[in-house]
């Protein structure tokens, strides 16, 4: 029977066992789709990283959930670049890799894995207080607080969030969000999920303390989120949310309310904005992998 070397590397971390957790498969040339997906079902991460041969770029890669493939993630790609450093296999500098909807392009500095964001894109959001704060489970008056210098709005830099800026920490971390309410919102508002965050920070050198909700892609609460970043920082230079000149670098800091403590670097002034951060290996082992056929998957 086939074996594969199989990891689960812990992205914006430092740490084991903290950050946001991705599976990789760094050699997983002749692997079909199907035992793909199974594997990844197998992981149970929310992302696991395929490493193919790749004639378009240094090497090709896939991405998969227990549900299925997806095209990119964020801190799948962080982790991959982070073990492939960490195992000798390349150095810092610039590194591409060939996905299904085209070539990413990552620098690795210093154990720092950069990538950059896509179009950025900010729009005010019309919705009241009242029923985005029943939404999260919170009392009102902590988002009306800032909301006359920050506003509700949908930001991105590849993928839609609604970003709720809270007045401190205390509010943030007794939110008690009603998932099928905010599904329902990201629905609406075709949104991955919803970021709070307040700038009330644990660390001293964070920039902010963020908590991102995505029910309607099957996470209640993301650990550590780089696509969100993305997508606050284009919102915090969007509406000017620093006095003089915008940070040349940013740290956001999350997942503290579901014990994975991560960190995020972000350069918010940067066109287009880049999300970096390290990971570190948590667990490498083998998994066995049977023969797949692809009419031995039953449709629902």
């Amino acid at each position: 029977m086939d074996t594969r070397r199989t990891l689960l590397v812990d992205a914006f971390a430092t740490e084991p066992l903290s950050g946001n957790p991705a599976g990789l498969v760094p050699d997983a040339d002749g692997l079909s789709t199907e035992a793909m997906a199974a594997i990844a079902r197998e992981l149970h991460a929310s992302e696991t990283a395929f490493l193919l041969a790749s004639d378009a770029a240094d090497r090709r890669i896939r991405y998969f959930t227990p549900a299925g493939e997806i095209d990119r993630c964020w801190h799948a790609t962080v982790a991959t670049v982070a073990w492939l450093a960490e195992a000798g296999r390349i150095e810092d500098g610039t590194h591409t890799f060939e996905t299904n909807v085209g070539t990413l392009e990552t620098e690795l500095d210093d154990e720092t894995v950069w990538m950059d964001g896509e179009v950025v894109a900010v729009t005010r959001s019309d919705l009241g207080y009242d029923r985005v704060a029943s939404a999260l489970g919170a009392d009102p008056a902590t988002l009306e607080d800032i909301g006359a210098d920050l506003p509700l709005a949908i930001a991105s830099t590849g993928l839609r969030y609604l970003v709720v800026p809270m007045n401190f920490l205390q509010a943030l971390s007794g939110l008690e969000p009603d998932l099928q309410a905010i599904e329902a919102l990201s629905v609406e508002l075709d949104v991955t999920g919803v970021y709070a965050f307040t700038f009330d920070t644990l660390d001293g050198d964070s920039t902010l303390h963020g908590r991102m909700f995505a029910p309607r892609a099957g996470i209640e609460e993301d650990p550590v989120t780089g696509t969100a970043s993305g997508a606050v920082a284009a919102y915090l230079r969007e509406f000017g949310a620093f006095d003089g000149e915008f940070p040349d670098e940013m740290t956001f800091e999350q997942g503290h309310f579901v014990d994975r403590p991560g960190r995020v670097r972000v350069r918010g002034e940067t066109d287009p904005i880049a999300v970096g951060g390290r990971a570190v290996t948590a667990l490498d082992g083998t998994i066995a992998v049977p023969a797949f056929e692809a009419d031995e998957i039953i449709e629902a």
